[in-house]
């Protein structure tokens, strides 16, 4: 995935956990690229939400 997007990778999780929920017989070759997938942009968006988070406490306060 080239482009370091929150929206990119939160789209990269929502196809991923299609494919996974619809496909009738499992691609074994393609689960581990797909679980790295996976991994890598919940990372980069928990990331982003975390930063997100701590930058409206910091506007708002801690009850925002």
């Amino acid at each position: 995935m080239s482009t370091e997007t929150f929206k990119s990778h939160y789209d990269n999780l929502r196809t991923i956990a299609e494919v996974m929920r619809t496909q009738g017989e499992p691609d074994i070759d393609q689960l581990i690229p797909q679980v790295d997938s996976a991994l890598k942009s919940y990372k980069i968006c928990k990331e982003r939400l975390d930063a997100v988070k701590l930058m409206l406490a910091d506007r708002f306060g801690p009850e925002a």
